[in-house]
């Protein structure tokens, strides 16, 4: 298995997601710190594009995923509609 890319951004180390239709980082971010939850963001409906990594916040060294969305009514109904297992 070849090792994973990361990308290093001033907030976080991301690990992108292999099942990603869109492989770009996108302007609205959500942060949930679940590292182990299945997102399945398709479910969500979404008007405009998205992607999704598994991530590392360097500011308080947290684990999680970060969702990044191209349009903030996207962000809106991702933090309206995701409920954490």
């Amino acid at each position: 298995m070849a090792p994973a890319r990361s990308i290093t951004t001033a907030h976080y180390k991301l690990f992108p997601s292999p099942r990603n239709r869109h492989r770009a980082m996108f302007q609205h971010e959500v942060f949930v710190p679940y590292p182990y939850m299945l997102i399945d963001l398709e479910s969500y409906h979404f008007a405009g594009k998205y992607s999704l990594f598994a991530a590392y916040r360097l500011a308080d060294q947290k684990m999680g995923q970060l969702v990044t969305l191209d349009l903030p009514e996207d962000e809106l109904r991702f933090k309206t509609r995701f409920v954490p297992d």
